[in-house]
């Protein structure tokens, strides 16, 4: 009789909530923005959605960011981002500062992280792939918000009892904080500070249900739904006690099923190591890093061997030259 093998099977359960899709924020200047999010984090504007001058959907791998023109919006904490190549990274944001100068642009490289400030004040941690991000190498891992202290407890309970989402409470940084799941390897994370809270100011994050009526029916009896936008889609704001009904953060949720047309749209990501200085064919288009393994196809195998080679030593730098 072949050995039993025991598996904890709640390793792969996911919750109600199991795809953080995009971030909203609204911009004072869509060309900044592209100088910051494409050629300073080496993001992939998408070519054939809001291609305009007032609009840009910005791609990173099967994420988003959604820049709209109109009064700048700012998360009251750190939007998370997974991608290698860190050098060339710190690369491109050194060539961008003067574009970007007389902004609140900055940043900085850490340990275990670079944080990178935009143009309005948005703080990012800009992580390598890593164990701790499952099989994410290009993404939006997590979303974190300031929240007040002794909250995190009934923010858990919220997306617990209301959106049927597991959380738990945890440590982010020597801070209790709330680490609601989302999937596999994403999550959305409400940290306790002492500090001084950046007020709400309507920016929104875009997530997906598979049950979602059920959350639905809940907010409206507790009056929280903010927006029925169509038949695909609703949206709410204000997290509360489920107990107390007493407010505990304010993030805008733009809610959809996986009925909605752009469930699971394919994304475009592109291979910012490559300029026209030092151009590789074949090399256009983002792969992820260490997949360069044995196959069949000899020519496969090159090209992927050459593109982590090229991630790892980037020629003559970010940008190119005419």
């Amino acid at each position: 009789m072949a050995r039993q093998i025991k598996y904890d099977r709640s390793a792969e359960d996911v919750g109600n909530l199991f795809s953080l899709e995009h971030v909203n924020l609204q911009v004072d200047g869509l060309e900044r923005a592209l100088v910051f999010y494409v050629e300073a984090l080496g993001l992939t504007r998408d070519p054939y959605m809001m291609t305009g001058g007032r609009i840009g959907w910005i791609n990173a791998g099967r994420n988003q960011f959604h820049l709209i023109q109109g009064k700048p919006q700012v998360v009251a904490g750190h939007i998370g981002l997974v991608m290698p190549g860190r050098r060339d990274l710190l690369a491109r944001l050194d060539a961008a500062k003067p574009h970007l100068a007389g902004t609140e642009f900055s940043y900085e490289e850490m340990d275990d992280c670079v944080i990178a400030v935009c143009p309005w004040g948005n703080r990012f941690r800009i992580h390598e792939p890593a164990a701790g991000f499952g099989r994410m190498t290009l993404g939006m891992p997590y979303v974190e918000v300031d929240v007040r202290p002794g909250t995190v407890e009934g923010i858990v309970a919220f997306y617990r009892d209301i959106v049927h989402a597991p959380g738990r409470v945890t440590e982010e940084r020597g801070a209790p904080a709330a680490r609601i799941s989302v999937g596999r390897e994403q999550a959305i994370v409400f940290r306790e500070t002492e500090g001084v809270i950046r007020p709400f100011d309507g920016h929104h994050i875009q997530v997906y249900l598979s049950d979602f009526s059920g959350p639905h029916g809940r907010l409206s009896e507790r009056d929280l739904i903010t927006e029925e936008s169509n038949e695909h889609q609703y949206r709410f704001e204000v997290i509360t006690d489920p107990t107390t009904g007493a407010e505990l953060s304010r993030i805008e949720h733009e809610v959809r099923s996986i009925g909605h047309p752009l469930f699971n749209r394919a994304l475009i990501n592109r291979n910012p190591s490559q300029t026209n200085v030092n151009y590789a064919a074949g090399l256009d288009a983002y792969v992820p890093p260490n997949t360069a393994r044995e196959t069949d196809d000899p020519r496969l195998r090159d090209l992927l061997k050459g593109f982590n080679e090229q991630l790892a030593n980037p020629g003559n730098g970010p940008e190119g030259v005419a």
